[in-house]
């Protein structure tokens, strides 16, 4: 080797070499991505700002209601005994049994102390304790009715329970959401063919009397307050499980 070749080696190993002036940091290019206008609520924690909406969406009777996140989502609480208690009667629960001491009142006083009870615990969801009930046993019925299996009808109880207290649901688009946590949890818990769905779909549509198209549009918005976490928990499920095989 020559000496003009080992001079041009010794160059090329300790000559250092710059790209720095073709970076920039990822926040210098930021300014030029458009503005993206979100169209779905999307979950928040409780000390979190929102996200900004189109008032058009936030508007809408179709799609969810802007809520609270519910991380540790309970199985029991829209179900505990307890709830229809109120002033005129009180539970007693011991380690092996339950027993109830009650006053007469009458049915319509009950169910009013029982709605502003769980107001006052809960002011940000919309409904009314029993309706919530109330929505839940057709969820039951409709399911049923369907041939559907009693832990796919547990998966929409959970869907339902947990978008009600996250506080998305009002009283234009309860039924909506009900049949939609119905369709998911049959389609995720279920292998249902193409004629099966269609004809779930055709008994939600009747007997929530709801739109096909709203319905199929709104599963995806569910999705997304859900975070995707259709595949649930045993522990999620198992309570509701259990209460619908004691009542059959």
């Amino acid at each position: 080797m020559s000496q003009a070749d080992r001079q041009l080696m010794i160059l090329f190993v300790v000559q250092t070499v710059s790209y720095a002036q073709f970076l920039y940091p990822t926040n210098a290019l930021d300014h030029h991505k458009p503005a993206v206008d979100l169209a779905l609520p999307m979950p928040y924690s409780r000390n979190s700002i929102p996200c900004s909406y189109p008032p058009s969406r936030l508007n809408s009777t179709v799609g969810l209601d802007l809520g609270v996140e519910d991380p540790d989502y309970d199985p029991n609480m829209l179900s505990d005994p307890r709830w229809p208690c109120g002033k005129h009667k009180r539970v007693l629960i011991f380690a092996s049994y339950m027993t109830t001491v009650i006053e007469y009142v009458k049915p319509s006083d009950l169910k009013k102390d029982m709605n502003e009870t769980f107001k006052e615990k809960f002011p940000h969801i919309k409904l009314t304790l029993s309706k919530i009930r109330s929505l839940k046993r057709e969820i039951h019925s409709v399911g049923e009715e369907s041939s559907l299996q009693p832990v796919t009808i547990a998966m929409a109880f959970v869907y339902f329970e947990k978008l009600v207290l996250q506080g998305r649901l009002n009283k234009q688009n309860r039924k909506l959401v009900a049949a939609a946590c119905i369709l998911l949890a049959a389609k995720i818990s279920s292998d249902l063919k193409k004629q099966e769905v269609k004809q779930l779909i055709d008994k939600l549509e009747e007997r929530f009397r709801i739109s096909r198209r709203e319905l199929i549009a709104l599963e995806f918005t569910i999705l997304v307050a859900l975070e995707m976490a259709l595949y649930l928990p045993e522990s999620k499920v198992m309570p509701h499980y259990r209460r619908l095989v004691q009542q059959t």
